[in-house]
């Protein structure tokens, strides 16, 4: 007889490079004046990697993390989701070098590209292996975005952060625990608000190529800004009806770090109060598909989840994708 009801939560990691860099250096090298970058993101400084740093390397260190905090046996986790943007090479998918990497010698092993909601795809697909199979899942997200940016280019340059989080997933018997009500949401039509450009089969890679065109860009801030705020907002609202659960319930709400200016719009849409959000975009940035387990591993370190919590995530980005989650702690 199947005894598993859910799927839990047993191990929070994070890693984060040492290289601080903070906003007077941007502000001196963008020609912008001092406190412009914290007044429009509330960023302070952000975290970039080493030049001998792969992404690997840090969504190893982020898992190890979460692994030690499971208190799991290795040989037990059956599968491992990556959720990044910026893999080692574009093929092979990392995830099984991570894997290997982290001694998971029974785990199958793959890559997801959601963009900034990639790490709530990831949970989404980790949970329902967990019900379905009853063997742990670790979910790592990871990216290594200070490469990709167009360091001359304003509105990327200032936000983007090197970061990775991971969490196990175990099979509970708490109907109560794991992901309670997920909703997912996507918006074609604003494809072309955030990308880059080349390197895909559309314009792959030729001789001479402007450098440029392998960079992240913005098309719109405003009009992102505006759209991944309705986004984040109308699936948390979905996700707390689904679980039957109201904004007064929620213990602690955990938002994609894209800005604080965001968090703020999406907390008074939704009717949780600001005290409840966590914030880690303040010392590192947006890190994109990292920035929430990032700040779930930080949040549990400063005051650890109680069994019973329930815990709001959201986030949206490129694509448009997006989604929220209600946990169950």
């Amino acid at each position: 007889m199947r005894s598993t009801r859910s799927s839990r939560i047993t191990g929070f990691g994070h890693y984060v490079p040492e290289n601080r860099v903070g906003n007077a250096e941007l502000e001196a090298r963008l020609e912008l004046e001092p406190g412009w970058i914290e007044r429009r993101t509330g960023i302070r400084e952000r975290r970039w990697a080493s030049a001998d740093e792969t992404l690997t390397d840090i969504a190893r260190k982020a898992g190890d993390s979460a692994l030690d905090n499971a208190e799991i046996s290795r040989d037990r986790v059956a599968l491992t989701l990556l959720a990044t943007s910026t893999p080692d090479q574009l093929l092979p998918p990392s995830a099984p070098l991570l894997a290997h990497r982290l001694g998971l010698s029974n785990s199958g092993a793959i890559d997801l590209a959601g963009a900034c909601s990639g790490f709530l795809y990831a949970l989404v697909m980790a949970d329902a292996f967990v019900r379905a199979h009853e063997k742990p899942v670790l979910v790592v997200a990871a990216n290594i975005l200070s490469r990709r940016i167009n360091r001359a280019e304003r509105s990327s340059a200032v936000v983007f952060a090197d970061a990775a989080g991971a969490v196990v997933l175990t099979p509970s018997t708490r109907e109560s625990a794991g992901v309670l009500s997920i909703d997912l949401a996507s918006a074609g039509d604003g494809y072309d608000l955030i990308s880059i450009p080349a390197g895909g089969s559309t314009r792959p890679f030729r001789e001479g190529m402007d450098h440029r065109e392998l960079l992240m860009t913005m098309t719109d801030g405003p009009a992102l800004f505006a759209r991944a705020v309705r986004m984040m907002s109308r699936c948390a609202e979905q996700a707390m009806a689904q679980a039957d659960i109201t904004a007064e319930r929620i213990d602690r709400f955990v938002p994609h770090q894209a800005n604080a200016r965001m968090i703020d719009a999406v907390c008074d849409k939704i009717g949780i109060s600001a005290t409840r959000a966590v914030r880690t975009i303040e010392e590192f940035g947006n890190s994109s598909a990292a920035s929430i387990p990032l700040s779930l591993s930080l949040a549990n370190e400063q005051r650890a989840f109680a069994q019973g919590e329930i815990v709001l995530l959201a986030a949206a980005g490129a694509g448009l994708t997006g989604g929220a989650a209600v946990l169950g702690m």
